[in-house]
């Protein structure tokens, strides 16, 4: 064959490639928003127009449904509803199948679990429980409230609406006693990180478990200390002082799946990939990782002490405490304003219901 022949075939071979290449992109383009329709969705894939209902068999199977009743699926169909590429199956905690599970050991902490199999291995093996109570993995259909710790939610009095859910999500330290009229007495799960944890061995509630969310590697090894009841070292890397007591029997401590703050942060927030790593900016905050969890693992989500109101600086920050809303820095972790686009999406296609209307 001739050179010119060899050239002419090359050309024709990239000329092909470049012509499936723009097929392919445009079939993709038209599926995400129709011939000469304008687009239905945004950049990450969630609905434009968050208007739309659950389906009509999910309408008809829970229609007659009682006052206060729970509606099987809810949140899940929803989720799906105004962001197709929402897939439910995703477990609350670690178990001992986790270095199968969607990638876990891809990714270091805190979207991951590289680096961390042997600790988590030990601690596993201490626990060696990983679901919620009996009773609760017994209910066929489960209402779950993340409560948040605004100030928003202070004289609401919705704390005996609050107790009526199934299972009540918690976060770091945030006090119950003395509270309750606003935020309610029952706790089923407490979420928080080491520098998070509660310090005083008194203010944990009996009944609740103790979540682990890690963030750093050195946070998995504060986790062994506290089941082990080993001695807490403050120089192992933690940004302020940290818990190093729990009072929980191995039982009552779970280990939150890492995957609820990897897809929160990129799939439904859209933050810095950075390579996988913790950077600027591309943390979710546990609130929204709480969320995260309880769209895939409950039928029903709400939340209550969520969002800040910047134009009100006197308001209160927190509902516990006097610091006032003006003490917001801006976050070198968090993405305030990204995240409260996410949280409005939920709200605004009826995935979460509000009771503070905060978001």
């Amino acid at each position: 064959m001739s050179l010119l022949g060899s050239v002419r075939n090359l050309l024709l071979a990239l000329c092909l490639m470049l012509v499936l290449g723009f097929l392919y992109y445009s079939a993709g383009k038209l599926h995400m928003h129709g011939w000469g329709q304008e687009a239905q969705y945004d950049r990450l894939g969630f609905l434009l127009k968050l208007d739309s209902k659950i389906s009509t068999e999910l309408n008809s199977k829970n229609g007659n449904i009682t006052e206060g009743g729970c509606r099987k699926g809810f949140a899940s169909a929803q989720m799906t509803a105004i962001f197709p590429k929402f897939s439910k199956p995703a477990p609350m905690f670690l178990d001992s199948t986790y270095k199968r599970w969607s990638k876990l050991k891809d990714f270091v902490p805190p979207f991951g679990i590289k680096g961390q199999e042997a600790v988590i291995q030990k601690i596993l093996g201490i626990t060696k429980h990983y679901t919620l109570t009996s009773y609760l993995d017994s209910l066929s259909c489960k209402r779950c409230i993340i409560m948040g710790n605004g100030g928003i939610v202070a004289n609401k009095s919705l704390g005996s609406r609050i107790d009526e859910y199934d299972v009540v999500i918690r976060l770091n330290e945030a006090p119950v006693k003395g509270f309750e009229k606003d935020v309610g007495a029952k706790t089923t799960l407490r979420i928080t990180y080491p520098e998070g944890a509660i310090q005083k061995p008194a203010r944990y509630e009996k009944d609740s478990l103790f979540v682990f969310a890690g963030f750093k590697p050195q946070d998995f090894k504060w986790l062994k200390y506290i089941v082990y009841k080993e001695k807490v070292s403050p120089a192992d890397g933690f940004w302020k002082s940290v818990a190093t007591v729990v009072p929980k029997e191995p039982k009552e401590i779970r280990i939150l799946n890492p995957y609820f703050i990897r897809e929160a942060a990129f799939t439904f927030i859209g933050l810095p990939v950075n390579n996988g790593m913790m950077g600027r900016g591309n943390i979710p905050t546990l609130g929204t990782v709480a969320i995260t969890m309880a769209l895939h693992n409950c039928d029903e989500v709400a939340v209550a002490g969520f969002g800040y109101d910047m134009n009100a600086p006197n308001a209160p920050l927190h509902y516990y405490e006097n610091v006032k809303m003006s003490a917001i820095k801006e976050s070198w972790t968090h993405n305030i304003g990204k995240e409260k686009e996410f949280l409005r999406k939920l709200v605004k296609g009826q995935v979460i219901t509000d009771l503070t209307t905060g978001i």
